[in-house]
C-alpha cells in the first residue's frame, strides 16, 4: 500500500497542474463565460474532468495494462483534433458574443412536453432526474483521448507494476477533475457580476473566444506539422 502512495500523490498533483495547461484553459474558458454562478462553473469543470478521466482510464489504462504505447501517428492525430475542437469552441463563442451583446442569452425547450425556459448556460441532458453537461463532458473525453498516449508512456517508464500504473492514471484523472472544478468555480464568482451587464458579458465571451481560436489554431498546426513529418 505504501509503495503506491507516492505515485498516486504525484499523479494527483500532475492532474491538477495538467488542468491549467493552455489548451484546457482555452477550451473551458469559452464555456465558463456562459456560467452565471460559482456553483455552475464548478459543476461544468467537474463534468469536463470526469470526461477527461473516463478517456484516460479506458484508453490509457488499457495501454498501460498491455504494456503498449499509442502509435505516434494516432497520438498526433488526436492532438490535432483537440486543436480543431478548441478553434470551433472559440468561433462559437465569438458568434454568441456578436449575437447576444445587447440582450444576453436565453434558451427554450421542452422536457416531457413541459415548456422550459432559462438563461442559456450550455447544452445539457436530463436523464431520470440527473442533469449531465454534455458539451464539457464530450470536450473532456476528447482531451483525455489526446492525452492518453503521453500519459501511458510516462507510467510505463516510471511505474513497475500494473497496480501502480492504474493508481497513477486514476489519481491523475481525479486531479484534473479537482483542477478544472476549482478553476471554473472561481471564475464563476466574477462572472456573476459581469453577467448582469450583457455588453460586458459579451466582451468577456469575445475575449475568451479569440483566445480559444488562437491557442487551438497553434495546437492544430503544430500537431499537423509533426504528423506530416512522420
Amino acid at each position: 500500500m505504501t509503495s503506491l502512495l507516492l505515485p498516486a500523490l504525484v499523479g494527483l498533483a500532475l492532474g491538477v497542474r495538467h488542468a491549467f495547461e493552455p489548451d484546457h484553459l482555452a477550451a473551458v474558458s469559452t464555456l465558463a463565460t456562459e456560467q452565471k454562478s460559482a456553483r455552475a462553473g464548478l459543476l461544468l469543470g467537474a463534468w469536463w474532468g470526469l470526461g477527461h478521466t473516463a478517456a484516460l482510464l479506458l484508453v490509457g489504462g488499457s495501454l498501460a495494462l498491455l504494456e503498449a504505447q499509442m502509435p505516434d501517428r494516432a497520438a498526433l492525430t488526436l492532438e490535432a483534433l483537440v486543436g480543431v475542437m478548441v478553434v470551433a469552441l472559440g468561433l462559437r463563442a465569438l458568434k454568441r458574443a456578436f449575437e447576444e451583446g445587447r440582450t444576453g442569452a436565453v434558451t427554450s425547450h421542452q422536457h416531457a412536453g413541459v415548456p422550459h425556459t432559462h438563461a442559456a448556460t450550455g447544452d445539457h441532458l436530463h436523464l431520470r432526474g440527473w442533469t449531465l453537461a454534455t458539451r464539457p463532458l464530450l470536450i473532456g473525453l476528447v482531451h483525455g483521448l489526446a492525452g492518453s498516449g503521453a500519459l501511458t508512456a510516462l507510467v510505463l517508464a516510471e511505474q513497475p507494476s500494473a497496480a501502480a500504473r492504474l493508481s497513477y492514471i486514476a489519481l491523475f484523472g481525479l486531479g484534473s477533475v479537482a483542477g478544472m472544478a476549482l478553476l471554473t468555480g472561481l471564475a464563476g464568482v466574477p462572472l456573476m457580476r459581469v453577467a448582469r451587464a450583457p455588453r460586458a458579458a459579451a466582451a468577456l465571451l469575445g475575449v475568451a473566444g479569440a483566445l480559444s481560436v488562437g491557442v487551438g489554431a497553434f495546437w492544430a498546426f503544430a500537431s499537423a506539422r509533426e504528423l506530416a513529418g512522420l
